[in-house]
């Protein structure tokens, strides 16, 4: 039977290579859902795949179990929660007892309270991405609550979980004594920090990523106090911080792929959005003109929600190029995504973001690089491209290599922000790390010249540093993640090698010099396992966090990297708002840090990790 589950593939095979239909898909029912994704595969006997009569002799909760957390979770999710649920129901004949709802129970909301409003923007705060507009990950003694010592004694307090979704993958923000967080189902949060009960929630109707930022603002009415985020239909929010009210929403970008997945930055009265977009992925199939989309940061009124300026990584739109062996006609330049948050500089008014790949020919100057824009206008102020020549499609690792450009670059794109320091010299840096393996200082006073580069890994699709770094006043602390995939011989999606990646650096941020090195843990015999440390660090003074796709989150002693700390994350949680919850890998986001506490999301299945659906909130134990 665990064979027959298995060669289910082709089914959700199907059925998520058509993601871009998702939308309209939402309120079709099981069998149109098969008869339109499926049924050229199962009704025909192909590649082994299950017949109608097959599926009839399982439960639907077997099949939406291989789906949502067996073999099958990779090719899974390109359906939303209903559309899995309903091709269960429909290919076994028998439908679930239970209604799968998003609407918080009434149990999980906050009690009324009276009296004066709390302020959203008093006590412990770790703000966005980057907890500052610097994007440093680092929480000072005061702000963080807990020393390093009181690491070791950190215990869970509570658990929350996203019901339908499998993964947790946006960041937690803290301010004001709350928890704002979003959702891979598109729900917005506010929780207490105490203990996770809801204040209000918001629905985007569209993926989550990006982390909430919270800011004063002037509306017509006098100021508010809103939270800001991005959603991955490249929708951009407003909505009061201490009621979940909407005060606006801009949409910034009318490409059909386009999305936002770094946290909005809010300084000056504006908010700054980066738009990426996942026509890396939709642009590989042969009949698809690839490509046309290019990054942009947008700056919008944070009052209004109006648009003030946009600014491309890429000047020029793209223009036809040439036909593939299909006859497909093929555009470019395009690409060079903002997947990360942007940094301010207040100092030379300027904004600084890193970019991703091209994703077809000719590659552009502005893609794999460091890019400085004036906060006024837009207007790109210098830029440094770390890596040339990088047009890359997901083509390009698969069998059918059609639309990959000639170019084929290594997609060693950044998809970590840039974190603006001061030196002990008294020289600023912008630091990044790269999915080449390599960190990078640069000079933003003198048009990014290098200070240094230090290799830390090997790199790779997903290899190199991944999603970001700490950095306090002596080192910066860099988690590599170097994942192993491991093509699956049923389908187009990967598998987790348990073999290779992992490892954190501790790098001085004046030189580049290695201060220490702690190798990764194996992954023993746990299933979709890998040692990669892909997801973002954050620290405090004398601790730096690490999450892993084995599933932990270590902490490690900022003088020598000993770990002072290792919580295992993967099992089931009984949650304080009664959502069936477990934890899996750490990918993606990293921990928020305040008022004592820590927060971080698990569950991340992207190339071969553990699917989850939890927040998790710890706390020492009787401080």
């Amino acid at each position: 039977m665990r064979r027959l589950i298995q060669t289910a593939a082709c089914l959700l095979l199907v059925c998520s290579s058509a993601q871009r239909l998702a939308a309209q898909d939402a309120t079709l029912d099981g069998a149109t859902l098969y008869q339109r994704h499926c049924a050229s595969c199962h009704d025909a006997g192909a590649a082994r795949a299950p017949s109608r009569e097959a599926f009839a002799a399982m439960s639907p909760a077997r099949v939406l179990s291989a789906m949502e957390t067996g073999a099958m979770i990779s090719m899974a999710t390109g359906r939303t929660a209903l559309e899995r649920r309903a091709i269960a129901e429909f290919v076994t004949g028998t439908s679930f007892a239970d209604a799968l709802s998003t609407t918080p129970s009434p149990r999980a909301m906050c009690p009324a309270t009276t009296g004066e409003p709390p302020n959203p923007l008093s006590g412990a705060r770790w703000n966005g991405w980057g907890a500052t507009t610097s994007n440093t990950r680092f929480q000072d003694a005061a702000m963080a609550g807990l020393a390093a010592a009181d690491v070791p004694r950190l215990k869970l307090k509570w658990a929350f979980g996203f019901p339908g979704d499998l993964q947790s993958n946006a960041q937690a923000t803290i301010a004001g004594g709350r928890v704002f967080v979003g959702s891979a189902g598109g729900l917005v949060y506010a929780l207490s920090a105490a203990t996770g009960c809801i204040h209000w929630f918001f629905e985007t109707g569209a993926a989550m990523r990006a982390a909430v930022s919270i800011g004063r603002i002037e509306t017509s009415s006098g100021p508010r106090d809103a939270a800001f985020f991005g959603d991955g239909s490249a929708v951009a929010y407003a909505v009061d911080a201490l009621s979940g009210k909407l005060l606006w929403k801009a949409k910034v970008d009318t490409f059909p792929s386009a999305r936002i997945t770094g946290s909005p930055t809010l300084h000056g009265g504006r908010l700054y959005v980066p738009v990426a977009s996942s026509e890396e992925g939709t642009g590989s199939a042969p009949t698809y003109e690839c490509c046309r989309f290019r990054g942009s940061v947008v700056a919008l009124d944070a009052g209004t929600g109006k648009q003030i300026w946009k600014s491309y990584t890429i000047p020029e739109e793209a223009i036809p190029t040439h036909k593939n062996s299909v006859g497909t006609q093929l555009w470019g330049p395009s690409g060079a995504s903002v997947w990360s948050s942007p940094a301010i500089d207040v100092r030379r008014n300027a904004l600084y973001v890193t970019t991703g790949n091209n994703y077809s020919d000719p590659p552009s100057r502005m893609s794999d690089a460091f890019l400085a824009m004036d906060l006024k206008t837009g207007k790109i102020l210098w830029s440094r491209q770390m890596t040339q020549a990088d047009a890359y499609v997901s083509a390009c690792r698969l069998p059918d290599k059609t639309n990959c450009a000639a170019s084929n670059g290594p997609d060693f794109d950044f998809s970590a922000s840039p974190i603006l320091v001061t030196l002990a010299n008294g020289r600023r840096a912008l630091v990044a790390g790269q999915k080449s393996g390599i960190v990078h200082a640069i000079d933003p006073d003198k048009q990014g010249d290098v200070i240094w580069q230090v290799r830390v890994g090997q790199g790779g699709t997903m290899g190199g540093v991944q999603w970001g770094s700490a950095a306090d006043r002596s080192n910066i602390y860099v988690a590599v993640s170097d994942i192993g995939r491991i093509m699956l011989n049923y389908s187009t999606f990967t598998d987790a090698d348990p073999k290779r990646g992992g490892g954190m650096f501790a790098l001085r941020l004046d030189t580049g010099e290695k201060v220490w090195y702690a190798a990764p843990p194996g992954c023993g015999d746990r299933p979709r396992c890998s040692p990669a440390q892909s997801a973002a660090v954050s620290a405090l003074p004398g601790v730096a966090f690490s999450g892993s796709v084995d599933g932990h989150m270590r902490a490690y002693s900022t003088t020598d990297g000993a770990v002072l700390w290792d919580f295992d994350a993967v099992r089931p949680y009984e949650t304080v708002n009664g959502v069936p919850a477990r934890g899996g890998s750490l990918d993606g986001p990293g921990a928020a840090i305040g008022g004592g506490m820590l927060f971080f999301n698990s569950g991340y299945h992207t190339a071969g990790g553990m699917p989850g659906n939890v927040l998790l909130a710890f706390s020492v134990e009787g401080k």
